[in-house]
C-alpha cells in the first residue's frame, strides 16, 4: 500500500489504520526518499509513532531511504545513457539533487558524486535549500575547461524540481539531462533489499509517548 505525506492521501497513519482493519498486525514502513534528511529522520517517524499510538498491537518496522546505494549510481548512468551519453573523459557530469537544510543530506550527495568513475569529473548540486545549482555547476564546469557538461537528475519521480533542473541547465549550456529515475531495475532492487533488511532489524517503532 502507498501513502503519501503531502500533497495527496493517504497519509501513513491511514493507510496503516487501514491495513490494521483488514487484520494485520505487522507492517514495514519503506520511505521512497533518496536521501535521510528531514522527511526521514522526523516527519515519517513521528507519524509512525502517533500510528503506534493509535494501533497498539501493530508492530511497525522502518526501513532506510533507498539512497545512498551502489546501485544508484549505475541507474543514473542508465538514464544518461538513455539520452544518448555515455561515460566519457571529456564529458562532465552535474549530479542534480532536490536539496536539503541538513548538511549531512547534502554531504552524501557529494560522496556519491565522488564515487563516479570513468568522467571528467562529476560535481553535486542542488535544486533547493544548498548551493550550487545545478545550473550554477553547469556554467563553472564550462568555465574550468570541461568540453561537454551533463545533468544526471537525482530524482525519483517526474515533477517540480526535475523539471527546474532540465530547463535551467540546459539554458545554461548542458548538453543533456537524463530523466527522472522512475521505474528502473535497480531501484526495484533496492526496495527489496531496504524490505530485507528492515524486517531483521532489531529496532522496531515505539509508540508516542
Amino acid at each position: 500500500m502507498t501513502s503519501y505525506l503531502d500533497h495527496a492521501p493517504p497519509a501513513p497513519g491511514q493507510a496503516l489504520g487501514g491495513l490494521v482493519g483488514e487484520g494485520a498486525d505487522e507492517a514495514v514502513v519503506l520511505p521512497l526518499l533518496l536521501t535521510a534528511a528531514y522527511h526521514s529522520k522526523t516527519d515519517i517517524p513521528g507519524a509512525l509513532r502517533e500510528a503506534r499510538a493509535a494501533h497498539p498491537l501493530l508492530t511497525l518496522h522502518y526501513g532506510a531511504t533507498l539512497g545512498p546505494h551502489p546501485l544508484m549510481t549505475s541507474a543514473l548512468e542508465g538514464r544518461l545513457a538513455e539520452v544518448g551519453v555515455r561515460p566519457d573523459p571529456d564529458t562532465a557530469v552535474v549530479l542534480a539533487a532536490a536539496g536539503s537544510s541538513d548538511p549531512a543530506a547534502n554531504a552524501t550527495i557529494g560522496r556519491m558524486a565522488r564515487s563516479w568513475r570513468g568522467w571528467r569529473t562529476v560535481v553535486p548540486a542542488y535544486a533547493s535549500a544548498a548551493r550550487p545549482t545545478p545550473a550554477e555547476a553547469v556554467r563553472t564546469l564550462y568555465e574550468a575547461g570541461a568540453p561537454r557538461v551533463v545533468v544526471a537528475s537525482y530524482f525519483l519521480a517526474p515533477g517540480f524540481f526535475a523539471d527546474k533542473v532540465r530547463e535551467e541547465s540546459l539554458a545554461a549550456g548542458a548538453v543533456a539531462v537524463s530523466p527522472a529515475l522512475g521505474a528502473v531495475p535497480e531501484l526495484a532492487a533496492i526496495v527489496s533489499e531496504r524490505y530485507r533488511e528492515a524486517l531483521v532489524r532489531a529496532d522496531r517503532v515505539a509508540a508516542a509517548g
